[in-house]
């Protein structure tokens, strides 16, 4: 007996679903269900880095086909800050317009035999008892997920960075990072060309600059269609001169935040969840089409594999799950770093800066053998103002100078100290000023005032990285101990904690790391994470 497939929503998973299964099952009926017509999409363009695209051509030409004959593609990835233009090699990428790619998508899921009705709402329970699988494929907001959300059981997580999303008749020659403080803060944007005419033109700021230059006027809660005008127009003219004056193009351009979403289930029964509708990576990766075509990959696997529409799905999100989270994973810290950039802007040198951005999901290594050229500026700098590479610089504390910035924890008559191999030290003491947000603060007894001390601060575990930290700030302000060592909670809450130290205290931080190799110290501290990278060992001093 043929299977009935049923896919809610036709952007590139649903389509490149129907496309793969048909493949694999010829036997198989398949109809696409899609609410807006064939035509129709919100945004300007998706892309794909070079390294993602192999899975997806291995399993049908058709993306790899459309990059070539109506994308663009480019090796350069550029940041432009305080009038100047650090360029960072061997990023390659390429994109396309997401309305060509969504026709190409179509025509090819037709040539293989799928039905694709257009401008059709559908209910999930009608349909679920019309066929033997259905694959919600209808978006983040998607109503198929909420219809089982006791088995889904999904969440969302809200970031605090406002953005909208353009498009420009500017070309960019590559993706490029825009940064620009105007009178009411910074915005940033991220552009890429998408075509021979029109980039992509997204714009992030933070909330308080975003109300300060009176952009929360426009009513959000209505239908998806009408565009902030006020927005393009300020946009407009704040990015006049890094845009030779060409025009911001609208398409259901309001101000959104991103949310991050998971679910504890991918299916339930006969439905199954692929793409957005289970998973939501920041835009900054450059991931949502890429996931939901692998979701397709896989999804259509596991049909042709089974025979049993149930196993099939528990096959499906086995295998296509692991690579989700990773992504999510590396996703996290870009999102953090745009929720923060505006203090970066005002803290760092565009070479520094520039390498704060490339280094907030890979280090130093990773990022050399990309653009090698790049990292030769970035350790030139360094050394420039320092006189030393990056390990090597001495960090002088006053009464205590560590001749490098690597340096340990260790235990000595029931103290924590931080030291070198050299023996220089400097004991870890209790703040007797309380902090909020659940932190805590650890240590020995104070020591007295008039010898350098270290203050030990415990980072949250939550995934909101500044918790707490004003408090934090103000302790440290009103304590000035010589360094503050930053210890605990997730890898990012812990960098996102010392960062917050380090640029709104004024006090060198020591960045307390369960392992750091000379990769990921150096990459610390080039980047103006930390002064020291500190590993905890050993009990004598």
């Amino acid at each position: 007996m043929s299977l009935s497939v049923a896919c809610i929503g036709g952007g590139p998973g649903g389509l490149f679903a129907a496309t793969l299964i048909k493949q694999r099952r010829p036997d198989a009926r398949v109809t696409v269900y899609e609410r807006n017509r064939a035509d129709d999409t919100y945004g300007f363009g998706v892309v794909f880095s070079d390294a993602t695209l192999k899975k997806i051509n291995d399993a049908d030409p058709v993306l790899i086909d459309a990059l070539r004959e109506h994308g663009t593609h480019w090796e350069d990835l550029e940041v432009r800050l305080k009038g100047e233009r650090i360029t960072v090699g061997g990023n390659g990428m390429a994109a396309i317009s997401r309305k060509t790619l969504l026709l190409l998508l179509q025509e090819r899921a037709r040539a293989e035999g799928a039905d694709l009705r257009f401008e059709t709402e559908v209910d999930v329970d009608d349909v679920l008892a019309d066929h033997d699988l259905v694959v919600a494929s209808d978006g983040a907001n998607s109503r198929a997920r909420e219809r089982c959300a006791d088995t889904f059981r999904p969440t969302a997580v809200e970031a605090s960075a406002k953005f909208i999303w353009f498009g420009t008749s500017y070309m960019f020659d590559g993706l490029t990072f825009v940064h620009k403080e105007g009178p009411h803060g910074v915005f940033a944007v991220h552009g890429y060309p998408i075509s021979e005419d029109v980039s992509t033109f997204i714009v992030e700021t933070d909330e308080e600059t975003w109300r300060r230059a009176g952009l929360d006027k426009f009513d959000v809660t209505q239908p998806p269609g009408p565009s902030d005008e006020k927005s393009r127009k300020y946009l407009e003219e704040l990015f006049a001169d890094e845009i030779d004056g060409q025009p911001l193009l609208v398409n259901n351009s309001r101000w959104g935040n991103f949310r991050t979403r998971r679910a504890a289930s991918w299916h339930a029964g006969r439905l199954a969840l692929l793409g957005d509708s289970a998973h939501t990576a920041h835009f900054s990766v450059g991931s949502g089409t890429k996931m939901a075509m692998e979701d397709a990959i896989e999804l259509a696997l596991a049909v042709a594999e089974h025979d049993d529409v149930e196993q099939a799905l528990a096959a499906y999100e086995a295998a296509a799950r692991p690579s989700v989270e990773k992504i999510q994973g590396s996703a996290q810290p870009s999102l953090s770093w745009w929720e923060h950039f505006g203090r970066y802007h005002a803290a760092f040198d565009p070479t520094q800066f520039a390498f704060h951005f490339m280094s907030r999901s890979i280090g130093r290594a990773k990022i050399a053998r990309r653009g090698p050229d790049f990292i030769a500026a970035v350790d030139a700098a360094w050394r420039e103002r320092h006189g030393n590479d990056p390990l090597s610089t001495p960090l002088d504390l006053g009464e205590v100078t560590f001749p490098g910035r690597t340096v340990r924890i260790v235990e000595r008559d029931g103290r924590r100290f931080v030291t070198d191999d050299g023996g220089a030290a400097v004991p870890l003491a209790e703040c007797p000023t309380a902090l909020d947000g659940g932190r805590a603060v650890e240590g020995g007894s104070a020591p007295g005032k008039d010898e350098p001390w270290a203050l030990w601060l415990t980072a949250p575990e939550t995934e909101d990285g500044v918790t707490g930290a004003a408090a934090a700030v103000a302790a440290c302000r009103a304590e000035r101990p010589a360094l503050v060592a930053v210890h605990g909670g997730t890898p990012l809450t812990r960098v996102l904690l010392a960062e917050e130290v380090r640029l709104a205290a004024g006090l060198p931080v020591a960045l307390v790391e369960e392992q750091a190799d000379e990769d990921r110290a150096a990459t610390l501290v080039l980047s103006g994470r930390a002064d020291l990278v500190a590993t905890a060992g050993g009990t004598g001093v």
